[in-house]
């Protein structure tokens, strides 16, 4: 008997849980069919996904069809939890892509789509709801060719499932074999394809089958069970023991859970297993089964199971041979801060919104992110005035905070729900005594509060959702970090340069051992990559950099472990400063007066893009076309399809957050707005944002860029652009 993982995806409501629980009968597994509607669906067991009727966090059935073992992964449909159904990506061997017959192709049909393709996953379509009036399958056909692929095709069923028996393709099987140049050669040989051959077209993403039917009525889903059967096959597995973390959960007793799914080898219980870099026993095995799940001793390769015992495991992590997934391409782009619950009925009585108290710009201002190290001006938050542009004071109203013990509730709860989804990121900014989190939008924001309500018994508010900017470097730069008050020493130059757009931060040395001991080189390393440093325009996290130990000394008596973590913070900081004032390489020497700062010199400040479909009649292309402009978008010619104008681009998610509604108003309910994450690009309105962030380098005491000197047993600070005069070490590079 084979085994098979395959995942369920799909645009939200498309009927995908539907789908799952049509499968699930069909087989036996269940005698009732449940409903995602009616609360009762054999999968959505989380008691959020009951109340709301939709599908947050990917669950696991066991499903088996003649010859077939299936692992079904019903994964969530709603954009705002794209990022669970991303991870689950990596351990599919096929996925399932429910298309609605009265939707369509939908915006989140497409980005599922492009992720499949990035994780180069075999992918079936079934077309549910096909008894719905209107539908119209050849249209339904003719748009998943034009918006997917050209190589989607109806496939019949077929009886013998050996390798050589032949498929009754009829009239499409020339068009088929002109996808592969093997099928092709076999084509002209005998005038039909094999089994064997169209199996190996759909696992090389070279065939993508597709099937009608209506998962609520059965229709059609006993061909698909044959189909799934006939035409996938099973991996070949490495001996050697590797798994795929993806997803991170804690029972009903608040026990971790590594979800996984087992590629070499077998995973056995009470087995050690090194998680990064230390070895952990695993305790129990759990293969679940919708909410119920049974303990075993061991799991074979190609199974998906929970194991508990693990507590320094992540999403996307490579345990034994298998390596670390790459940065997820899905990112959140709002951040929120969480306030107590009595923060938004006050502000209801006030007559504003939670946010309003903390003095947060409008949707396209400065994030809350974008000031947090902004010590100088905003610190003053106590019922205190704060300096406006105009150099004028105006009274700003406390933000309400939690007290001690409710603080501590709430970050341990959010670091737990941190622990299941990193992308959440949530951070303690102690200049402001706040908290933030990162978020796909308002619905996963609901879920949370939610969550935190039931869950761990915390009440909270959010603020107003704000833009996440980044920042990068348009030059290189040495930055030089020196830390040395009184028995204390370490000087470190840090190369600073532009990375690829979506690089992230990457660190390396081009240090000899000769100049400095490895192990004093390892432990910078990791002072490059354990937090995350801020920019200096904003304060905003960096990104796109790549930076490099290039000089470093150390003392044999006086130096320790954590003075090479100042001297490190401060020299990618001196850096950054030098590059705001235009510098580039490093600066010459002496500085006689303190350089201009005003400017963004050569730092550049990265805000999230969309990338848009937006169809509207064609009558109102016009609208369209001068909204996109207004909102500094770019797009392409517009395409007519039918009645309809079919424009797609990229605009600022600032600009763009709310245009969804706008769309429906003008175009009274018949036009269709979808956006997904375009990734990072140049600030659109730069200048405003900085301004408004009001964001002081030079005060950020925690992220400085001073050094600190000793003469005469004492240690003194040295201003940023003074450093290089003190600097113990020559510049390393040209």
């Amino acid at each position: 008997m084979k085994r098979i993982v395959a995942g369920i995806v799909a645009h939200v409501d498309a009927g995908k849980t539907t789908l799952s629980e049509a499968l699930l009968y069909r087989t036996g597994e269940i005698r009732k069919l449940g409903r995602v509607d009616h609360g009762d669906a054999f999968l959505d067991t989380n008691a959020l996904e009951k109340a709301r009727g939709i599908t947050i966090f990917a669950h696991q059935a066991l499903v088996e069809h003649g010859s077939m073992q299936l692992t079904l992964l019903d994964t969530p449909g709603h954009v705002d939890f794209a990022a669970e159904t991303e991870r689950v990506l990596r351990v599919l061997d096929y996925a399932i892509l429910v298309v609605s017959g009265t939707d369509g192709v939908q915006g989140h049909t497409e980005t599922l789509w492009r992720l499949l393709a990035r994780y180069d996953v075999p992918t079936f379509i079934f077309v549910n709801k096909c008894d719905a009036a209107g539908f119209d399958r050849e249209a339904v056909l003719a748009q998943l060719r034009a918006r997917l692929s050209d190589a989607v095709f109806p496939l019949p069923a077929c009886e013998a499932v050996s390798d050589d028996a032949r498929v009754p393709l009829g009239e499409s099987v020339e068009d088929i074999a002109t996808l592969d140049e093997r099928a092709m050669d076999e084509y002209l040989e005998s005038g039909t394809l094999s089994v064997g051959r169209i199996r190996a077209m759909i696992a090389a993403r070279r065939l993508f089958p597709v099937y009608f039917g209506s998962a609520l009525k059965l229709e059609g889903v006993e061909e698909f069970l044959d189909g799934l059967e006939t035409f996938a096959s099973e991996p070949q597995w490495s001996e050697s023991f590797g798994a795929r973390v993806f997803k991170i959960a804690h029972d009903q007793q608040h026990n971790r859970m590594t979800w996984l799914r087992v590629t070499g080898g077998t995973l056995k219980a009470k087995e050690m297993v090194d998680v990064d870099g230390e070895s952990e026993k695993i305790d129990q095995v759990r293969v679940y089964n919708g909410a119920k799940f049974e303990t075993v001793t061991e799991v074979p390769a190609g199974a998906v199971c929970a194991v508990t015992g693990l507590t320094r495991t992540f999403p996307g992590e490579g345990l034994g041979a298998e390596p670390d997934a790459e940065s997820p391409a899905l990112q959140p782009v709002l951040t929120y801060t969480v306030l107590p619950a009595d923060a938004a009925e006050e502000a209801v009585a006030e007559g504003r919104k939670p946010s309003d108290s903390g003095g947060t710009s409008k949707g396209n201002g400065a994030s809350d992110v974008a000031r947090d190290g902004d010590s100088a001006s905003r610190d003053d938050r106590d019922g205190k005035s704060v300096e406006t542009d105009a150099g004028e004071s105006s009274p700003e109203s406390p933000r309400p905070r939690f007290d001690d013990l409710t603080l501590h509730k709430v970050m341990r709860a959010l670091h737990e729900l941190e622990d299941e989804d990193p992308l959440l990121h949530v951070v303690w900014v102690e200049r402001l005594a706040e908290v933030h989190v990162q978020l796909m939008g308002a619905v996963q924001l609901e879920i949370i509060q939610q969550t935190l309500h039931d869950r761990f018994g915390l009440d909270v508010a959010f603020g107003q959702g704000s833009i996440l900017y980044r920042e990068t470097i348009t030059a290189p730069i040495e930055g030089v970090g020196h830390f040395e008050p009184l028995r204390h020493y370490a000087e470190a130059h840090i190369l600073l340069e532009p990375g690829e757009p979506g690089s992230g931060i990457r660190v390396k040395s081009a240090l000899s051992e000769n100049e400095l001991d490895r192990n004093w080189q390892r432990l910078i390393l990791t002072h490059l990559t354990e937090r995350e440093h801020l920019g200096v325009l904003t304060g905003s996290p960096l990104a796109d950099i790549t930076m490099t130990l290039v000089a470093g000394k150390a003392h044999l008596k006086h130096t320790e472990g954590g003075d090479f973590r100042q001297a490190t913070y401060r020299a990618i900081r001196q850096g950054l400063m030098e590059l705001r004032a235009g510098v580039s390489g490093h600066p010459a020497t002496p500085v006689e007066e303190r350089p201009d700062t005003s400017g963004a010199g050569n730092c550049r400040l990265l805000e999230p893009w969309y990338w848009f479909r937006l169809e509207v009649p064609a009558d109102m292309i016009g609208r369209a076309m001068s909204d996109i402009q207004r909102m500094s978008g770019t797009f392409e010619s517009p395409v007519m399809d039918g009645d309809y104008a079919v424009i797609e681009g990229l605009a600022p998610v600032a600009e763009m957050r709310d245009y969804a509604m706008d769309v429906n108003q003008y175009t009274h309910g018949h036009g269709r707005f979808s956006a997904t994450f375009g990734g990072y690009r140049p600030c659109h309105n730069e200048d405003e944002v900085i301004r408004e962030a009001h964001y002081d380098p030079e005060s950020d005491l925690d992220n400085t860029p001073d050094s600190v000197f000793c003469a005469h047993g004492a240690g003194y600070p040295v201003k940023w652009y003074k450093v290089p005069e003190f600097k113990h070490l020559d510049y390393a590079t040209a």
